[in-house]
C-alpha cells in the first residue's frame, strides 16, 4: 500500500512540474501579454494543485493537509488578482512597458 502511495505522489508531483514547465514555455513563446497571462495562470494553478495533492499524500495528519489546501487556494486567489491587475493596466494604455 505504501508503494502505491509513493507512486501516486510521484506522479502528481511530476505532472505538476510538467504544468509549470508548460506555463513557462507559454510565457516565453506566446505573442501578446494577455495570452501569456492566460497560459501562465492556468498552468501554474493546475501545476501547484497537483504538487499540493502529491504533498498531501505525504502529510502526517489532516491539519497539515488542510494547511496545504489553504495555501493552494490563497496562491490561486493572489495569482488571479495579480493577473487581473496586470491586464487591467495594459488595457488602460499606460502599460506599454509591460509587453
Amino acid at each position: 500500500m505504501e508503494l502505491a502511495l509513493h507512486i501516486a505522489a510521484a506522479v502528481c508531483i511530476t505532472l505538476g512540474a510538467t504544468f509549470f514547465v508548460a506555463g513557462t514555455v507559454g510565457l516565453l513563446r506566446l505573442p501578446d501579454l494577455f495570452s501569456r497571462l492566460h497560459a501562465l495562470t492556468k498552468a501554474d494553478n493546475l501545476g501547484l494543485g497537483l504538487i499540493m495533492l502529491g504533498l498531501i499524500l505525504y502529510a502526517p495528519g489532516l491539519f497539515y493537509a488542510l494547511k496545504l489546501l489553504l495555501l493552494w487556494v490563497l496562491v490561486m486567489v493572489s495569482g488571479a488578482t495579480g493577473s487581473h491587475l496586470i491586464a487591467k493596466r495594459a488595457l488602460r494604455g499606460d502599460g506599454e512597458d509591460l509587453q
